[in-house]
């Protein structure tokens, strides 16, 4: 297998699942309201939060993987529109899942080649650092995430 259906394969596993670690976003995010979503715990990020800071690196280079230029600024990257009802919520897991899929989809096509090429410039490295990059970040904080959902649920209980 190639090394671009490898890192494909990784996208896939991290957002949807099948992965050795057994974790997953969407398995991880079914079932949380937005009111869960959106409770911060102690000074930490809401999962709602992470979900879109995650999602934020994905859209980007999925841009770029579209043939747009690179428009991603670090400082923007956890700023998200309120989630204040089911359906903002839904939205963005759903705009989630599926930006993640388009991104597998458009990776799957590149040839092994385009890896080792810089994306959009040369500060910001390869097209393999960045996509390994975006494999690790959501690794990172799918654990925040089930760190958060297990207080929360727990909070929940005890409620």
């Amino acid at each position: 297998m190639s090394l671009t259906k490898q890192l494909t394969k990784h996208i896939r596993e991290v957002h949807s699942g099948g992965n050795w670690s057994s974790v997953n976003l969407k398995d991880v995010l079914e079932g949380l309201s937005w009111q869960q979503a959106t409770t911060q715990v102690y000074a930490i990020n809401t999962i709602a939060t992470l979900v879109y800071h995650v999602n934020y690196y994905v859209s980007a280079v999925l841009k770029v993987l579209e043939g747009q230029a690179l428009d991603a600024h670090d400082k923007y990257s956890f700023v998200h529109p309120p989630i204040q009802c089911r359906e903002d919520w839904v939205n963005l897991v759903n705009m989630t899942l599926a930006d993640a899929e388009k991104f597998a989809a458009l990776l799957e096509l590149l040839p092994e080649t385009k890896l080792w090429e810089n994306l959009a410039d040369e500060r910001y490295g390869t097209y393999y650092r960045n996509i390994q990059g975006i494999i690790e970040h959501t690794h990172y904080h799918l654990g925040q995430i089930v760190l958060l959902k297990k207080i929360l649920l727990q909070t929940d209980e005890k409620e």
